[in-house]
């Protein structure tokens, strides 16, 4: 359950990756086993959802399968080339003009289209590879799980 305290009310516990003692709590540890981890004889763990959304498990058409407990996605990213569409860059280059020809002296003057040869010039370097954030706008609450109540039924 989402909540919008800053505890877990009676009857539930925190999303937040905690062991529990399987002694205690007999019927929450036939639900989740050690999917969030601990050691399956005297602990388990429960959900972490500390800065993390949940998402359903299975496979949607189209969709990467996601098993039980899996985790993943990372807080930032960093784009490479191979995440660009495909673009040109074009350079930029002062023009010059050549006059002359053969053994002539050539006189040389900027502004003017390149007449022969070929043309050099460059592109800048841009950007740094730094990792940004990619999640939409949050509010932070807390994930809680019941300890007590109703043992949910399986059919």
């Amino acid at each position: 359950m989402l909540f919008g305290g800053n505890f877990a009310p009676r009857g539930w516990a925190l999303c937040d990756g905690q062991l529990q003692a399987i002694a205690q709590n007999q019927a929450l540890f036939s639900l989740l086993g050690t999917a969030y981890g601990g050691d399956g004889r005297t602990t388990f763990g429960l959900p972490d959802l500390r800065g993390r959304s949940p998402i359903g498990r299975g496979q949607g058409p189209g969709l990467a399968p996601v098993s039980w407990g899996q985790r993943g996605g990372n807080e930032t990213t960093t784009l490479s080339a191979a995440n660009m569409p495909p673009h040109v860059h074009t350079p930029t280059a002062p023009q010059v003009q050549v006059r002359g020809a053969g053994a002539q002296a050539v006189g040389v003057t900027t502004g003017g289209a390149v007449s022969g040869g070929v043309p050099v010039g460059s592109t800048s370097s841009a950007g740094n590879g730094s990792g940004f954030s990619n999640r939409p706008p949050y509010l932070g609450m807390y994930w809680c799980i019941a300890t007590q109540g109703v043992f949910p039924s399986r059919n």
